[in-house]
This record gives C-alpha cells, structure tokens and sequence, in this order.
C-alpha cells in the first residue's frame, strides 16, 4: 500500500469507526491522486443531501492526510458510486445546453457548482466546437457558469 493510500485509509477509518459506520473500500488511480471507493448499508448517511455529506468527508479526509504530508495529492471519495452518477448527470446537462446555444445563440447559465464541478464542466465543453464557458467573478465558493458560442 502506498503512502497516500495508507494515510487515506487512516483518515477515513479516524472518522467513521467512532460513529459506528460500517463500510467496505476499495481504491483506484484518480487524476494525480486516489479515489477511495466506499460501499456502505449506511450510504445515504454518508452521502447526505445531494452529496453535501460526501464532500464533508472528503474534505476532512485531505485536511486530515495534509496535516502529515503537506504536499499530499487530492483524494476523491465517493459511496456507491454516487459521484460517479451525478458528475455524468452534470455533463449531460451542460452539453444539452451547449447544444441549445450553438441552436439558439443565445447564452445560457448552469446552476452554482462548486471548483470541481465547474472544473468538470469547462474541461467537458471544451471539447466543443464553437462553445465557450466562463466561470462568473464572484467570492462565493459556489459559482455560475456562462456557456456561450464562441465569436
């Protein structure tokens, strides 16, 4: 087990076993990092509403692991697949509205996402021709998307 994996697994364990989370993990290369992969009868508590729990976790998680290892790399953490399912559900709603701006020309905002997501979604479209994406300039950790065609 590598290091990143060893002290993920650590951080992760330091927070569920107190609160009597039962769960099974497997591990899987992740962009520069780890995806620890959770299966639990207890996933919707994990979860939480629309994933807010999930990033709790997560969160905690690389606090916990950066707190030894300063440089760590990211590690994502989903349950049940559930980041999976919704990171394609966001893709397919932000190319049905690509689609509708290169038909209409018109502009059109996607809802407030969070860094990753709006990351997920400037990479995605990105892909195509004649779009263009622009994050809104606010200080709020949760921002806009613009999709327009590209002049």
């Amino acid at each position: 087990m590598d290091r990143l994996t060893q002290l993920g697994t650590e951080a992760l364990a330091s927070l569920l076993a107190p609160l009597g989370f039962t769960y099974t993990l497997t591990t899987e290369p992740y962009e520069d990092g780890i995806s620890l992969l959770l299966e639990s009868p207890d996933a919707r508590f994990l979860i939480g509403d629309e994933g807010d729990r999930l990033d709790d976790l997560q969160y905690m998680v690389n606090r916990l692991v950066q707190a030894r290892w300063s440089d760590a790399p990211r590690i994502r953490i989903d349950c049940d697949n559930y980041r999976a399912r919704a990171e394609s559900k966001l893709l397919r709603r932000a190319r049905s509205r690509a689609e509708r701006v290169l038909k209409t020309g018109k502009p059109l905002l996607m809802e407030k996402l969070n860094a990753y997501q709006r990351r997920l979604v400037h990479n995605d479209l990105a892909t195509i021709p004649g779009i263009v994406t622009q994050s809104e300039e606010t200080e709020s950790r949760f921002k806009r998307i613009t999709i327009s065609r590209a002049e």
